[in-house]
């Protein structure tokens, strides 16, 4: 495959540009006289310094010398914090210098097929949407009242920004620009968008806005915000060089530029500047497919392999999706030190503040709590609130169904937490975002199809929340009738907010007992308790009297397989069994309860809705939980999810690491 070679310290340290380039390996020349290996490729960024060492080079040594840039589709964050998705690679110039052909232009040119006419048309309706942009990170806003409707956009750049000089413009096209917006408008609102870093100083822009900012017509938006939001809206679009112009085109608008950027001269745009003689029309699909499939190369953030269009759109959707959910600014209360970092992993998109008091938070914040900690913890209340306020936004906080390689109390980071404003999942007295979508939603035949695989999965690669226990557990051969009995901490909320009759693991032993028997009877410590991070419960030393055997170093998934039955309080266990098509008797409400899947003892008359297997799963494991990837620390599906469960196992080690042993050790002796 070769190498690549380039004299830029920035290029070299792109991570995944190898196998974006196909070649072996991207190395940093640091002498210009040096020889370089035959049929390497030099690589230069755009037009900086660097392409034009590496063009002088290339040519002394008779190699190939290619430009790179960020693609149209680039990332969530901006450029300075985050590496390039997408990198487009030009042998004959580059996109944005309209002084001399591009690789782009050629490909843009050349016919396409009714194929890649509709993969065209099917990228855009995609692009839509996903409401995706180049940068992703901003939020989306609802304009200022004091935008009259219609309006027409207009997009300012920073003075030096390389695409103004080599598309042929310069700081008079943006005069120009507004001139023609307010003239050829009158009956819309100008928006004037200038750059963020322009509005606090950092950056120059085209405008005075001491003067702009006072004509009649014109809305000055400086705040950074998601560009999707204004260009749907708008009327028009009016561009000088900025891609903006370009995703106006994607959202059907009609565009006018004032400079020559790539995606202008080809009777899409109305153009200001004459188009070089090279452009000539094109359909709206073959600008499409030339700058979205064939002039880029994508990297997949989570295999880090290349990968198409779509499924970086389909990514990136997901990012900006998750990013959208919840406030601007969420304040945190009560979270220890080791879990900050994972609360503002999993409020992307949001600004937190932790605090330790619900007095601190401003009258209309929004609160982020573990599960109900900071409720007023009584069951009796049927829709507690934290104490002392009334009506107030909180978003409960919990691990997910399918979490970790080990303990939540060993401090072992989680893939899926469960965030809820209506409730939480554990707590029974109230309905939960959980419950509402049980009861409400509409489950199509392609999420149902998603949910039987991805069941199927766990239950072949016996995946349960925490995958500990090494273990296994043989069936007595005489043994007729198998029920395992799940042990909980009892001071669990599920037990507080879920079990309004038997509370205790020795009363739901001795319970199964009383009812069955004749039957084997096996019973599985909460792993918590056994590894000594939480108190056993009362009476739990005895649990041998109410049953045939009590199983410790095994793990969850082994025993399912093995059993009959499994007979629960509000244990995770009992949807883990539903999973593998065991019969389940739940003497507690955990929220896989009441429909119609389980033999309930406390049946709760709010859930009245019969649902399919899959329809349970689709909900529990697809639609409620949050999944942020280890891999990249980015939002995740519950598939990748999965994936990164079975690789994190594998390559788990057999024993603890020497600092969760003194850990547990720790406290273990703080329980005593």
């Amino acid at each position: 495959m070769g190498e690549a070679i380039t004299f830029s310290r920035g290029i070299r340290r792109l991570q995944g540009l190898a196998g974006l380039l196909g070649v072996d390996r991207v190395r940093q020349h640091l002498w210009s006289y040096s020889p370089a290996s035959p049929n390497a490729l030099v690589l230069g960024w755009g037009r900086k310094r660097s392409f034009h060492r590496a063009q002088a080079y290339a040519r002394r040594h008779g190699l190939d010398c290619i430009s790179l840039e960020d693609g149209f589709l680039r990332s969530v964050g901006l450029g300075r914090n985050e590496l390039p998705l997408s990198i487009v690679m030009d042998d004959l110039g580059i996109y944005y210098d309209a002084s001399t052909p591009s690789r782009l232009e050629s490909q843009i040119a050349a016919p396409h097929s009714d194929e890649q006419h509709a993969r065209a048309r099917a990228l855009v309706e995609q692009w839509r949407e996903g409401r995706v942009s180049k940068y992703n990170q901003a939020r989306e806003v609802s304009l200022p009242l004091a935008v009259r409707q219609p309006y027409v956009l207009v997009i300012d750049q920073t003075r030096g920004d390389a695409s103004i000089r080599y598309g042929q413009a310069d700081a008079s096209s943006f005069q120009r620009m507004l001139d023609a917006a307010l003239a050829e408008n009158p009956d819309c609102t100008v928006l004037l968008k200038i750059h963020p870093e322009v509005m606090v100083g950092s950056k120059r822009g085209h405008f005075d806005l001491s003067v702009v900012g006072r004509l009649p017509g014109v809305q000055v938006l400086g705040q950074d915000v998601h560009p999707v939001s204004l260009i749907e809206h708008a009327e028009a679009v009016y561009a000088v060089t900025s891609q903006v112009g370009f995703e106006g085109l994607l959202w059907g608008k009609r565009v006018r530029t004032f400079g020559m950027p790539f995606y202008a001269g080809w009777g899409l745009t109305q153009d200001d500047l004459p188009a070089p003689g090279r452009r000539k029309p094109v359909a709206m699909e073959d600008l499409v497919h030339a700058a979205l499939v064939e002039y880029p190369r994508y990297l997949d953030p989570e295999t880090r392999q290349r990968c198409e269009p779509e499924r970086l759109i389909e990514w990136m959707a997901l990012q900006r999706r998750m990013r959208e959910r919840y406030p601007a600014r969420v304040f945190a209360l009560g979270f220890s030190l080791w879990k900050r970092p994972i609360v503002r992993a999993f409020f992307q998109g949001s600004d937190v503040t932790f605090l330790r008091h619900g007095r601190e938070v401003p009258q209309h914040g929004t609160r982020v709590i573990w599960g109900s900690r900071q409720l007023d913890f009584s069951p009796l209340s049927p829709a507690p609130l934290p104490r002392g306020e009334r009506g107030v936004d909180v978003i409960h906080l919990e691990d997910g169904f399918l979490r970790s390689v080990g303990l939540g109390a060993d401090l072992v980071r989680p893939l899926s937490w469960v965030m809820d404003r209506r409730g939480i999942y554990c707590d029974a007295t109230r309905p939960s975002e959980l419950e509402h979508l049980l009861q409400t939603c509409r489950f199509e035949e392609a999420l149902l199809r998603r949910a039987a695989a991805l069941r199927q999965r766990i239950v072949d690669w016996e995946l349960t929340k925490y995958n500990v226990g090494g273990g296994r557990w043989q069936r007595p051969p005489h043994a007729a009738r198998v029920i395992l009995v799940p042990g909980q901490v009892e001071t669990d909320a599920s037990i507080a907010f879920g079990a309004p009759d038997i509370r205790r693991n020795t009363d739901l032993l001795r319970a199964v007992r009383e009812d069955h028997p004749d039957a084997y009877v096996v019973y599985k410590p909460h792993p918590d308790v056994v590894a000594g991070l939480r108190r056993r419960g009362a009476g739990e030393n005895e649990a041998a009297r109410w049953c045939d055997e009590v199983v410790t170093d095994c793990a969850m998934s082994d025993l399912l397989g093995a059993v009959d039955e499994v007979h629960v309080l509000t244990s995770l266990a009992g949807f883990e069994a539903l999973l593998r098509g065991k019969r389940v008797v739940a003497y507690g409400q955990p929220f896989y309860a009441g429909w119609g899947l389980t033999e309930d003892r406390v049946p709760m008359a709010r859930r009245h809705r019969k649902l399919a297997l899959d329809e349970l799963v689709a909900g529990v494991l697809v639609l409620y939980p949050t999944y942020v990837s280890r891999a990249t620390g980015s939002y995740t599906t519950p598939e990748r999810a999965l994936d990164e469960l079975l690789a994190w196992r594998s390559a788990s080690p057999p024993s603890l690491p020497l600092w969760r042993r003194l850990l547990r050790l720790g406290l273990s002796v703080a329980k005593k």
